[in-house]
């Protein structure tokens, strides 16, 4: 049984009797009493000043509480008893800790409601309230952009309805057939022009020009040329239905995308200036090192791939693990590679000609690579090529947990957030279907009560992620499209 326990002192010779009351309150159907000297400690609380009414003032009780029995004394509350175990804590102890299994969000709403404010909060709490303030912000984007697809609110010419058309064919494959074969095709381009890339270095492959020089297979450059014309045309189409030019520019992928199509222009550009202009050595050296570039297109997979972007996303989480195994590694090559050149300095036939000589060393023994081009040949020596090698392991196993750690949690976040935004979006469809009920309802002229029983209910505790006005509009559009497939 839940009871609250009596204050330790009671003030005998006090002339506010209000501190000696007590009252009886029944939390979603559990019941305890509460003492006036505790309650009135936050006399602004919703309970402070439920104590301190008159019992006779029906009007001011019932906009405090949800239902009372004047001859019990107790006032009802239709809360969660869970979150009122958490807050009834203020009243002792001036602060507020949140239970496992509650949420934050509605813990807020809990605290509200009882007029306690979110100061008497504690830190650790309050940092779990701001992750779930995040991950709801993150749901309604992702809501929000899922709804935006839908064309809700018709554009306002045909250009802008065009634009918003092709932006959706080019990046959204999830929208429509056409856009997921779109979607394939260029990964399909991408990894053609990989393997192109890597066919032409053959020397079996390659053909010889009227100087004797190897160059690529006429359809090998054939089929690069297609490549690069279908990036090229992707990049414009993308480019000119993006709704915001400046983001498209400064976006990675699309950094990634123009360097993967630019240096087949400006070799095409050198190779004319080259034959007019510029000494022809010098141009083939340019092509040579532009050529090299093209292996930034095999970052594009990445577009199509989110098993790479989330990935990325982890290794950017991850910043400051990799910065910790870098120190830890530069910290081991600095100090085995002079304690390595120090000690191999007795042999004659000594492999460490100088410390900046034994970074490559101690670098390939701390990564267990060991391609045995440098050794130690002193019995010293030995020994701290082992060390060095067990100092490598300890140091690159350290931070690796902590990174697979944030690539699982962010993986598994993204999943959480997908989930909950097709939650929501079924949600959207059983309120419209509803409202679609009452309407008809109303239509055929039936009783008010059936027409009240209908309405969808919704609680001070529900959790708003777009406005209502929006969300009624877009959730009738997303029910008909639903319906029509």
């Amino acid at each position: 049984m839940w009871t609250i326990p009596k204050p330790r002192y009671r003030n005998c010779n006090s002339l506010d009797t209000r501190d000696e009351a007590e009252i009886a309150v029944n939390i979603g159907g559990v019941k305890l009493v509460l003492y006036g000297d505790v309650l009135n400690r936050y006399p602004e609380s919703r309970l402070a000043e439920l104590i301190n009414c008159s019992t006779l003032n029906y009007d001011i009780i019932y906009s405090l509480c949800d239902d009372y029995d004047p001859g019990k004394r107790e006032f009802y509350f239709d809360r969660d008893p869970d979150a009122f175990r958490c807050i009834i804590d203020v009243y002792y102890f001036g602060e507020i800790h949140i239970k496992r299994g509650i949420c934050p969000i509605c813990f807020i709403k809990e605290m509200e409601f009882w007029k306690i404010d979110q100061s008497y909060l504690d830190e650790c709490c309050k940092s779990d309230l701001t992750e779930k303030e995040e991950e709801l912000a993150e749901i309604a984007n992702k809501v929000k952009l899922i709804l935006d697809d839908l064309d809700v609110v018709p554009s306002v010419n045909r250009s802008a309805r065009y634009q918003k058309f092709l932006w959706k064919l080019m990046e959204k494959p999830e929208s429509s057939l056409p856009a997921r074969i779109i979607a394939i095709a260029s990964f399909l381009f991408v990894l053609v022009s990989s393997l192109v890339m890597c066919v032409g270095t053959i020397p079996e492959v390659q053909m010889e020009d009227d100087e004797g020089d190897l160059v690529e297979h006429p359809t090998l450059e054939a089929i690069e040329t297609a490549c690069i014309g279908w990036f090229t045309v992707e990049y414009l189409l993308r480019f000119m239905s993006s709704p915001n030019k400046l983001h498209f520019f400064l976006s990675f992928m699309n950094i990634i995308d123009f360097m993967a199509i630019m240096p087949f222009y400006v070799v095409l550009t050198l190779t004319y200036l080259g034959t007019t202009m510029m000494d022809l050595a010098k141009v083939q050296q340019a092509v040579q090192a532009l050529r090299i570039m093209r292996i930034a297109r095999i970052f594009k997979l990445a577009r199509h791939s989110s098993g790479l972007q989330t990935l990325t996303y982890a290794l950017k989480r991850s910043f400051k693990e990799l910065g910790l195994l870098l120190m830890y590694m530069g910290i081991g090559i600095f100090v085995f590679s002079a304690l390595g050149y120090t000690l191999e300095q007795s042999h004659p036939e000594t492999l460490f000609s100088s410390i900046p000589q034994s970074f490559w060393w101690a670098i390939i023994t701390m990564t267990t690579v060991g391609y045995g081009d440098i050794y130690p040949k002193t019995t010293l020596g030995k020994c701290n090529a082992a060390i060095s090698f067990l100092c490598g392991v300890i140091a690159i196993a350290l931070p690796i947990h902590p990174i697979i750690n944030n690539f699982v949690i962010f993986y598994n976040k993204q999943r959480l957030l997908e989930t909950a935004a097709k939650h929501e979006l079924e949600l959207m469809e059983l309120q419209s279907s509803e409202d679609s009920m009452v309407k008809a309802t109303r239509k055929s002229g039936a009783l008010g009560a059936l027409e009240s029983s209908m309405r969808p209910s919704r609680s001070d505790n529900s959790i708003p992620l777009i406005e209502e006005s929006t969300r009624t509009l877009k959730s009738k559009k997303y029910c008909s499209e639903t319906e029509s497939f």
